[in-house]
């Protein structure tokens, strides 16, 4: 893969706003202004594709649910097993007598991610849950 050339564009800031961008970029550790404002945008590129449903993205899913509530695990299963295509890999933690997490990895159409996800944090029983979401890599650079 042949390595891009960088463009150079200026951007005009409020003097509180460029001293804001140098103090986050030096407590997240960047080497300059340039790295911090690529990721940003590469962050909100990566936001406003996942909006769209033929974007292909990839995430989790967390969930936190009683398993002592009624039919909450095997609801959860069937949905999983209806989207094995999409579905990664899963993780499951008990976070204590009651509560458990779960962390599924997922990739594919974010229309479809998105609707798996609503599918499973509205599930009864599921107490929280959150899709994150993520790009795959393949249209953004480095």
């Amino acid at each position: 893969m042949k390595k891009e050339t960088v463009s150079r564009f200026s951007v005009s800031l409020p003097p509180s706003l460029l001293r804001q961008l140098d103090e986050m970029s030096g407590e997240k550790g960047y080497d300059n202004r340039s790295l911090a404002i690529a990721d940003m945008i590469r962050s909100h590129l990566v936001e406003h594709r996942q909006k769209f449903g033929t974007e292909d993205i990839a995430g989790t899913i967390t969930l936190v649910y009683d398993h002592h509530k009624q039919h909450v695990q095997e609801s959860l299963t069937d949905i999983q097993h209806d989207h094995h295509d999409v579905i990664l890999s899963t993780m499951h933690v008990h976070l204590d007598h009651h509560n458990c997490l779960e962390v599924l990895l997922v990739r594919g159409k974010a229309a479809v991610i998105r609707k798996i996800a609503d599918e499973l944090i509205t599930a009864k029983g599921v107490k929280h849950g959150k899709l994150t979401v993520t790009t795959t890599g393949k249209d953004l650079p480095s």
